[in-house]
């Protein structure tokens, strides 16, 4: 046996999970992500899905792909920067930049892929790159692979962020990069004290709205517009595959960063463009939000009654604020425990554990969307607390 197999045969912890019967990955899904999926021949209620508009399995959504195959194929069989512009992905930017208030934006074909190519590309040697503890992985790994130096700050701590910029020179570029909302804790970015660091200490704002968009904001346009900072606020990325029901991630900013982005940003220029399909469908999900805003109000009550509930029941939330629930465990065993019986019980949730947080910041990840109904989250509300009170969590 080579090394590299002998190397990565001593990774055994999935296969010792397993043997447990506590596994909680790859769970495959035979049906729509909707508030209801089939597992194993199983109806289950869906309350790990990042479709917070509950736009994944519209029809509008799915007659828009379907005839954008019809006209353009499958793929576009090539980058952005040769052969794989479509006259829809330029519509598509337009589109976005005016959603956040931007001068224009450029589509990336996944998220991940938007955050390691923007950040890797904007920090320069001698430059810095601030980062919140708790960003999320494809910054951190932008970061890895940025020129600059990384700095990290306490979480959501502004003393922590204003004591990183100070020791930054001051004739270098100072990028600061936050999660607007952040993905497991569903708190929301301070931005009103980044921007006056920002402007105090002459540093940039990347905000990533992948969890924002659809969410919070006017009309579901992220966390600048939550907090009526559109202009101070450089860069706005978001996500398709969480609000917009498909696939891929755009940055916007103004002409001249975006126009420098397309010609050095990595993971642009050396990465398949977004398919037709997908193009189409994040447009029609945007046109669905605009004119549909009982859909974030709906989400919102439904977030406001789940918190309220699961505090009463005696449930540590966190700091969330938002349709993002983290439902603290602080015992890597029990989240597995806990996971594995409330998907025995028709309820489908995220297990976060170590090494993924610390194993005393371990929970599920509950999660909402605009087509539950309170029916269906006061039946997932008691079957959660009865779990959790069988294994004595609360």
């Amino acid at each position: 046996m080579k090394l590299l197999q002998q190397s990565c045969l001593k990774y055994t912890l999935p296969q010792h999970l397993m043997a447990e019967g506590l596994y909680p990955y790859y769970r495959a899904i035979q049906s729509e992500q909707d508030t209801v999926v089939n597992i194993d021949g199983k109806k289950v209620l869906m309350f790990g899905s990042n479709s917070y508009l509950g736009l994944s399995n519209d029809p509008r959504l799915k007659e828009a792909a379907k005839a954008a195959i019809d006209k353009y194929g499958t793929s576009c069989s090539g980058s952005r920067f040769l052969n794989g512009t479509l006259d829809i992905h330029l519509e598509l930017e337009e589109k976005l930049a005016k959603l956040v208030g931007k001068q224009s934006s450029i589509c990336y074909s996944t998220g991940f892929q938007v955050n390691l190519g923007v950040v890797s590309a904007l920090g320069g040697r001698g430059d810095y790159i601030l980062l919140d503890t708790l960003d999320h992985a494809s910054i951190i790994e932008g970061s890895r692979l940025s020129f600059g130096k990384v700095m990290k700050f306490a979480h959501n701590d502004m003393d922590s962020l204003e004591a990183k910029l100070k020791m930054c020179e001051p004739d270098k570029i100072k990028l600061i990069v936050v999660d607007g909302i952040f993905s497991m804790e569903g708190d929301i970015a301070k931005m009103p004290e980044i921007v006056k660091l920002a402007q105090k200490y002459d540093a940039n704002i990347m905000v990533d709205d992948a969890h924002a968009l659809g969410v919070i904001g006017e009309q579901g346009r992220g966390t600048a517009s939550h907090f009526g900072l559109t202009q101070d606020v450089d860069l706005i990325m978001g996500t398709f595959s969480k609000s917009f029901g498909s696939l891929g991630g755009f940055i916007a900013s103004d002409n001249e960063i975006i126009n420098y982005l397309k010609h050095t940003s990595r993971s642009l220029i050396f990465s398949a463009s977004m398919p037709p399909a997908n193009i189409a469908s994040v447009s029609k999900a945007i046109d669905i939000m605009i004119s549909e805003p009982e859909r974030i109000q709906h989400l919102w009550d439904l977030a406001d009654y789940a918190r309220k509930a699961f505090k009463e029941y005696g449930f540590d939330t966190g700091k969330s604020e938002t349709p993002i629930i983290p439902l603290f465990i602080r015992n890597n065993d029990k989240a597995l425990k806990v996971t594995n019986k409330l998907l025995e019980e028709g309820i489908f949730v995220n297990p976060v554990i170590a090494p993924a947080v610390p194993p005393e910041d371990s929970m599920i990840r509950f999660s909402l969307m605009a087509t539950h109904t309170f029916e269906q989250l006061n039946t997932a509300i008691d079957k959660i607390t009865k779990a959790f009170r069988e294994l004595d969590i609360i």
